[in-house]
């Protein structure tokens, strides 16, 4: 384990102090090493995406944690149009719900962020840059989202170039607890969600699931001729259960499932089109504990499968796609406490990958041709240190190697710090490195290219916060770099191209639509700025804006200098909230996005835009509670995909309990 040689190192370098124990404290005690893992319920906000619990004040690394009751107070359906409320993050979906739905965060692509889901990480190999489409993930149960911005390789591995999403869904505390909400609203939106579980002796468990309809909207904008309606169904189901065998042993297994059907419209326009997406998570661990708890080891397998097929109604052959993606990971992951504030986290993991794709022709008589499939192994070594050198000082420093089945070895490396003063201000600066292989459809598929190169990024943040009033007031700002090269594309070939890859590999004649390159480079650069005020027990005001520049940087290409599409540069938002004597609250947001191209080679711009939401709540009992809400309430008209329609002026009631 030649990886783990730096951070002994710089254990060893240490400051001696750091190493004395005092019969007078508690004894050092590592960190559950699990990005799912629950955090202490000491009123410390602690972020679990850093793959163990870490008090915020100790990250380097610009993240955002929403608990339960951000997410309930929020009200919104999906994960991504509650995290559009976040900085840096921006969205783009072609159409209602259910319709493709990309999270880009800080300008990068949305296949360069990560999503973890109960510690897994889950992406669609068959998908064509890899990542996770956002259509089908509603907030359902999870009890906690934490949005880390900036590359992440270090702990994540290939493909966290733009951030990391972690949600977390909860485990309980009592012996038996529950939870449900109940909404309906405009389209014939209907929302129901409900959950059990207990906490009795050695056994914790927990299962939830929702279901999900709603009649929607044209995909495609009225402007353009969207008529016919295309609804959306999801239908989600999730679960936990820890098994306590000793104090120091135990068994855990975790599992999500999402089936999703959604009206989509073709290139042309209106047509009864739809797709299926079905999505499946697993994870079995074993959890040991050493050294009274000073050693702690997580030993575990994650499997996910992504299953998408589209259809069209209106051909002699129905399906018009039929993509699978999987994934299978063995992983450890352990975490020492080398003394008290000095703790490493380090692993292991091999994850294979593998993905077939088809297009079948409209004709009966053609037969469907043999699927386009792929394969790819990764084999990785990670460890990082969090020394807390002095009062409030944490200092962090990481190092990775990944082996790819076609790419070999590649190591990086990340550094930075928070100081935490007393004066209730906090310091922080980081420095990161990344790169993704390019993606099994980039290789395989029938405009793949295998001479591919995997795509590299660093960079790097310093921001500061400040709070005041003992933490009821606080403002925060960090600029951040990224620079990103061999960024890979899909390049077109026009009828009668001489490009010899325009050619079906291993044919002379037979010519494709177009094929993957690398060619791209990319500079962004931006402030993300925040602020929260909390007057009272009753009233809470939250804002953010964010400043990207996201720009090509390609040389020798008409589009050098030029913001990248469906990126608005400017973009921010504004919350307050008000609660009565006696519990009744009345909330508002504001959402204003500024104009934006929607490609990177066309005139057309996105014009900007600005969402009204309110909302209110009144208690019935101490478990049950009425709310009602509206969305875009003055029903402005505003688009994040051209010719793609989204959801006017929307109005949903409901009640929600907790026992």
């Amino acid at each position: 384990m030649k990886l783990l040689y730096p951070i002994a190192g710089v254990a060893l370098i240490a400051p001696s102090p750091l190493f004395a124990q005092s019969a007078n404290q508690p004894p050092v005690s590592a960190p559950a090493p699990d990005a799912a893992a629950t955090p202490d319920a000491d009123g410390t906000v602690v972020v679990t995406a850093m793959r163990a619990p870490v008090a915020i004040d100790r990250v380097a690394a610009s993240v955002t944690v929403l608990d339960k009751n951000a997410i309930d107070r929020a009200g919104d359906m999906s994960v991504s149009d509650l995290l559009l409320r976040t900085p840096g993050v921006t969205m783009s979906r072609n159409g209602g719900y259910g319709t493709a739905t990309s999270l880009r965060i800080r300008g990068a692509e949305s296949d360069q962020t990560v999503v973890v889901i109960d510690g897994v990480k889950l992406n669609d190999p068959s998908a064509t840059g890899g990542g996770y489409n956002f259509a089908n993930l509603l907030t359902g149960d999870a009890g906690r989202i934490e949005v880390l911005r900036g590359p992440q390789s270090i702990l994540w591995g290939s493909q966290a170039i733009g951030g990391v999403v972690n949600v977390v869904t909860p485990l309980p505390e009592k012996r038996l607890e529950g939870s449900f909400d109940i909404e309906a609203g405009s389209r014939d939106t209907v929302s129901a969600r409900a959950a059990i579980g207990g906490n009795d002796g050695p056994l914790a468990w927990r299962v939830g699931g929702q279901a999900f309809t709603t009649r929607g909207i044209s995909a495609i904008a009225p402007d353009f001729g969207g008529r016919e309606l295309d609804g959306y169904t999801n239908r989600s189901i999730a679960g936990r259960a820890v098994l306590t065998i000793t104090p120091n042993v135990s068994a855990e297994l975790r599992g999500y499932y999402a089936n999703g059907r959604a009206g989509i419209d073709g290139f042309s326009g209106d047509t009864p089109e739809y797709t299926l997406n079905r999505e499946f998570v697993g994870y079995a661990g074993l959890n040991v504990a050493l050294l009274d708890g000073r050693f702690r080891n997580r030993f575990a397998y994650g499997y996910t499968n992504t299953d998408r097929d589209n259809y069209n109604p209106a051909r002699a052959r129905t399906l018009t796609f039929d993509a699978a993606g999987r994934n299978e990971r063995l992983e450890y992951q352990g975490s020492f406490a080398i003394t008290r504030g000095v703790d490493a986290v380090f692993g292991a993991e091999n994850e294979v990958s593998r993905f077939r794709s088809v297009s079948p022709a409209a004709s009966l008589s053609v037969p469907i041709p043999a699927p386009a499939r792929g394969r790819a192994e990764i084999t990785s070594f990670y460890g990082q240190l969090n020394a807390a050198v002095i009062a409030g000082l944490t200092l962090t420093a990481g190092v990775r190697n990944d082996d790819h089945s076609r790419y070999g070895g590649k190591t990086l490396f990340a550094g930075g710090g928070a100081w935490a003063l007393p004066t209730g201000t906090v310091f922080r600066a980081s420095y990161s490195e990344g790169f993704k292989a390019p993606t099994l459809y980039q290789l395989f598929s029938e405009y793949g290219n295998q001479a591919l190169r995997p795509e590299r990024v660093n960079g790097w943040e310093a921001g500061v916060e400040q709070r005041f009033l003992d933490g009821h007031v606080a403002l925060g700002a960090t600029y951040f770099e990224r620079r990103s090269n061999d960024l890979i594309i899909y390049n077109g070939c026009s009828t009668g191209a001489i490009d010899s890859m325009c050619l079906v590999p291993g044919s002379t004649t037979q010519r494709r639509f177009g094929y993957y390159k690398n060619v791209s480079r990319a500079f962004a650069n931006g402030i993300e700025a925040a602020g929260h005020v909390a007057l009272g027990k009753r009233l809470t005001i939250d804002g953010n804006y964010s400043w990207t520049a996201s720009e090509d940087r390609s040389p020798g290409v008409a589009t050098f200098g030029r913001q990248l599409p469906r990126r608005p540069r400017h973009a921010w938002n504004a919350s307050a909230d008000y609660s009565f004597p006696g519990g009744p609250s009345f909330g508002a947001a504001v959402r204003w996005s500024g104009d934006t191209f929607d490609s990177a080679t066309s005139n057309v711009v996105l014009a900007s835009y600005t969402l009204v939401d309110l909302r209110a709540e009144l208690p019935v009992t101490p478990g049950l509670r009425l709310f009602v809400r509206g969305e875009n309430v003055f029903d402005e008209k505003y688009e994040t995909v051209y010719r793609y329609g989204t959801l006017g002026r929307s109005i949903y009631a409901g009640f929600r309990g907790r026992f």
